[in-house]
């Protein structure tokens, strides 16, 4: 499989930060897998890129937080679903003991760049 993101990325225009996002839905749904909850935070991630006239060809780099690492091929394969074409970001990724939520899974934060028209 191919590494779901790159060792290395140029940001050209304004940086937008975006906190670290959960699996929840507005709803307040929350899916009990890990695919589920990577979509669903892609999805929140989505919204808010939007909001700011990017998209997550934007992003520069993703953070995310699993509390299984055993959770991991399957984390990458959604994450993978989730990029659109061959876009990836640098990328860090951590085991954590815990989540605010304990139902929570993962989280990943995210820094875009946004499109220099917007800045």
């Amino acid at each position: 499989m191919a590494k779901p993101y790159s060792d290395a990325l140029v940001a050209d225009g304004p940086l937008l930060f975006v906190s670290g996002q959960s699996p929840e839905a507005s709803d307040g749904d929350i899916a009990l897998d890990i695919t589920g909850q990577t979509r669903q935070i892609f999805q929140n991630l989505t919204e808010i890129l939007g909001r700011h006239g990017a998209d997550l060809e934007h992003v520069v780099k993703l953070t995310s937080y699993l509390r299984h690492v055993t959770d991991l091929d399957e984390f990458r394969a959604a994450l993978d679903a989730c990029l659109p074409g061959e876009h990836r970001p640098a990328a860090t990724l951590v085991e954590v003991s815990g989540l605010v939520h304990p139902r929570y899974l993962v989280e990943v934060d995210a820094v875009a760049c946004l499109p220099k028209e917007r800045g």
